[in-house]
């Protein structure tokens, strides 16, 4: 195996850590310096390297990381130029309004003492991987691999692996690709600029390939040859490509799933405890792979911490088995019955989707009885073309969700509203709940929304202000019958 090579990280010598008998400057808990406002300038001119923790005593997800953190303290006990450390919050008020600290708990890594600057830890909470990402960032990230048969054996020793192909290692891309290394622990790196191996893995210019042993696959990431490399891009492409075929959502999957950035997801909702349901994971993952980097594939365990996914997609736990896809951006949703599900009608469903030849399925509660009885009037999915888009009515509409203090704190100002204008012909207030109703070309991003739909042909929604003032509050353009106007 070849030697490991530093390109763009250089560790200038430091005092060593202080001993037992030495550091009456700080506290120190189980290995984590317990810092302050008046130590905390000393432990970063101490330490290279300070991985600090901003965490609050009554927070359920710092009690969950303290053993993980103290677990990753021990276990780099050993490394002078390293420490971990906490702030607690709650007593540290200065320290936390300095670094912006709005939830908790905070990983932040302090490098050569720079107190402006410092990083966000970005993985998973989890012991293992703090270890991991901090003694990238204290060493080289990327292996230099220099016979012909090391691309093979660095490859097989790895779930998923990076390898750079570069003509010249000391382009300013080499660099690039070390920091995204140092930022990616979960993923092995190397490099070569061996003639030999880019014939061998029919290379012909600077490029980035990744391999995956749970499919045998390589993607490859070209190097722009003019522009040169750009690290985001390629930060998002190793995201994307080294996800498992299907994910489970989890808590602690959903970082990665989200910061995959992958436009489209495919969710299955089951019940794992149901045999019959678990039937489903075979199609499922069969029909994922020609659709890995495009379409995330998602299993979703409705008796499990899944069950908090299924509100948004207007199912209930007794719906399961479901299909539903989700275009991320444009939040549109597919629905495709699981009954008879095959590798080859996924595949479909997807492709049809994708090629625009499906329409999206709108969430829809039933229209109430007594929908005309009251001053506000209730929309829904299935009936709100039909009211809105009414050419002889001025339409106010107020998209709200029930657990939205916001839309509650609203609440009372629009049955004001409606009051106000009940003699009215030409005007309608209406409500819609939107965590249950969907409605054709309208994306609802925060709540409460208001849209305002004029009377007359052609009619165009318009977006009014999220925070409407209760006093003086009128329908846009709605002070007059369209004949008066």
């Amino acid at each position: 195996m070849g030697c490991l090579l530093l390109l763009w990280l250089a560790l200038t010598p430091l005092q060593p850590a202080r001993t037992q008998d030495d550091n009456s400057w700080v506290e120190e808990e189980e290995n984590i310096l317990v810092l302050n406002q008046h130590n905390f300038a000393r432990a970063l001119r101490t330490y290279k390297l300070l991985l600090v923790e901003f965490c609050v005593p009554w927070s359920g997800h710092c009690q969950a990381l303290a053993p993980k953190y103290a677990r990753a303290a021990m276990l780099l006990k050993e490394e002078s130029l390293v420490k971990l450390a906490k702030v607690d919050c709650t007593q540290e008020q200065t320290l936390r309004a300095e670094f912006g600290i709005t939830g908790y708990p905070v990983l932040k890594l302090f490098r050569d003492g720079n107190r402006t600057h410092p990083m966000d830890f970005p993985g998973e909470q989890e012991a293992a991987g703090i270890v991991e990402w901090i003694k990238r960032k204290a060493g080289p990230s990327l292996v230099l691999l220099e016979e012909v048969d090391e691309v093979a054996a660095f490859v097989n020793l790895h779930n998923v692996a990076v390898v750079g192909f570069f003509q010249d290692l000391h382009d300013p891309d080499v660099g690039l690709l070390g920091n995204v290394a140092s930022d990616t622990p979960e993923v092995a790196f190397a490099i070569t600029d061996n003639r030999l191996l880019f014939q061998q893995y029919n290379i012909t210019e600077d490029t980035i390939s990744l391999f995956r042993k749970d499919d045998g696959q390589r993607v490859d990431f070209l190097v722009d040859a003019e522009l040169g490399l750009d690290g985001e891009d390629l930060a998002q492409f190793i995201s994307a490509q080294s996800l498992d075929l299907v994910m489970e959502f989890t808590n602690k999957n959903s970082s990665k799933i989200f910061g995959a950035k992958i436009p489209h997801h495919l969710l299955l909702f089951i019940n794992k405890s149901v045999d019959s349901q678990l039937g489903l994971l075979d199609p499922f993952r069969e029909g994922a792979a020609a659709f890995r980097g495009q379409v995330l594939f998602l299993l979703v365990d409705v008796s499990g911490e899944g069950a908090g996914v299924l509100q948004y997609f207007g199912l209930k736990g007794h719906d399961a088995p479901a299909l539903r896809f989700i275009s991320i951006e444009a939040n549109k949703k597919y629905q495709l019955a699981t009954e008879g599900l095959t590798s080859h009608s996924l595949h479909t469903f997807c492709q049809e989707v994708l090629q625009g030849k499906r329409q999206p399925h709108l969430m829809s509660e039933e229209i109430p009885n007594d929908r005309d009885e009251k001053r506000v009037k209730v929309v829904v999915g299935k009936n709100f073309e039909q009211v809105a888009f009414d050419e002889t009515k001025n339409v106010f509409v107020k998209f709200y969700a029930p657990w939205c203090p916001h839309s509650k704190a609203l609440a009372p100002a629009w049955e004001e509203l409606a009051e106000k204008y009940k003699d009215h012909n030409n005007i309608v207030i209406a409500e819609m709940d939107a965590t249950a109703n969907e409605a054709a070309d309208l994306t609802i991003r925060g709540y409460p929304t208001l849209y305002f739909f004029p009377a007359g042909p052609g009619r165009q929604a318009a977006e009014t202000p999220k925070e409407p003032r209760h006093d003086g509050m009128n329908p846009p353009e709605a002070t007059k019958s369209r004949e008066e106007l």
